[in-house]
């Protein structure tokens, strides 16, 4: 029987408060959600944190060891990746494209760790992507992601290598080849954002085919595409992630009232398909995390 560790991402940096009034936006709340995944069965939670006064998203350390700090205190176990990821978006203006428009985030590299450096978590996402992203631009070039690798590494935290192309693999491949990153990597796909990877097996079966022997990787689908993503996962062997920065519905027009709501559902899933979600200690020995 196949077991597979699930990843609560609770937040996100995209989705808005006025999408759903579901979405946690303070440390507590965040916090809280991220407390109440782990105990629907998600072994790790994936974080990024927002400005409790209007919901914006935010790079504030003292926010992430707020929420850090919160989830500790009552659970000592569960795996806490936070992100890297804001700071990479460009929306260049209709006047001139060289000049940043409202909505860019772009910043230097190691403008985007000094939270992974203070605060040490087990995990941090880092994106690989120079894409187009919907109607902007995400740039993160290989000079960049070597230098976020860099300090990652120092900072002695795994990192969760974010994959939303072929050409992320290849890029990925080569800071593992030259000693920039520890191979065979913890990976993660994601699918269904606009000119990136499909969600389909297909994609999976040739993400997977390109990874290093012995890599582990996750996979998930964003909106409407979460749960059969879930499925798809599961059946070619990898772990899981879902929540409300993915995707804020649990079905069809209803929304998620909370982020466990979606963990339930994905370890339905997986039960009814005849595996079961792994417990927080089997995720941390096998990514090679302390207990």
């Amino acid at each position: 029987m196949h077991t597979c560790f699930l990843t609560c991402a609770v937040t996100g940096n995209l989705t808005r408060p006025e999408q759903t009034p579901h979405l946690p936006i303070t440390p507590a709340q965040i916090a809280d959600d991220c407390l109440a995944a782990a105990e629907e069965g998600a072994a790790a939670v994936h974080i990024h944190v927002r400005d409790p006064a209007t919901g914006r998203p935010s790079m504030d350390v003292e926010l992430y060891r707020d929420v850090v700090d919160r989830i500790r205190q009552r659970n000592r176990e569960v795996i806490i990746n936070l992100t890297t990821g804001p700071g990479g978006r460009f929306v260049p203006s209709e006047d001139d494209p060289r000049v940043a428009a409202p909505g860019s985030t772009l910043m230097p590299p190691l403008q985007r760790v000094p939270h992974i450096a203070l605060i040490k978590p087990d995990v941090c996402s880092l994106d690989f992507n120079t894409m187009n992203s919907g109607p902007d631009v995400v740039i993160n070039t290989p000079r960049n992601v070597r230098i976020m690798a860099r300090a990652i590494r120092e900072a002695g935290v795994v990192p969760e290598l974010e994959i939303f192309d072929s050409g992320d693999i290849h890029l990925a491949r080569d800071l593992i080849a030259d000693g920039t990153l520890a191979g065979p990597g913890l990976w993660t796909f994601v699918t269904g954002v606009k000119y990136g990877f499909a969600p389909s097996t297909e994609t999976l079966q040739y993400a997977r085919s390109q990874l290093p022997p012995g890599a582990i990787w996750s996979a998930f689908g964003i909106g409407r595409f979460e749960f059969p993503m879930v499925a798809q996962a599961w059946l070619l062997g990898g772990h899981l992630r879902v929540g409300m920065e993915d995707n804020i519905f649990l079905d069809k027009g209803v929304l998620a009232r909370s982020n466990a709501e979606l963990v339930a559902k994905a370890r339905r899933i997986v039960r009814d398909l005849g595996g079961e979600l792994m417990g927080t200690r089997e995720a941390r020995a096998l990514i090679g995390l302390p207990h």
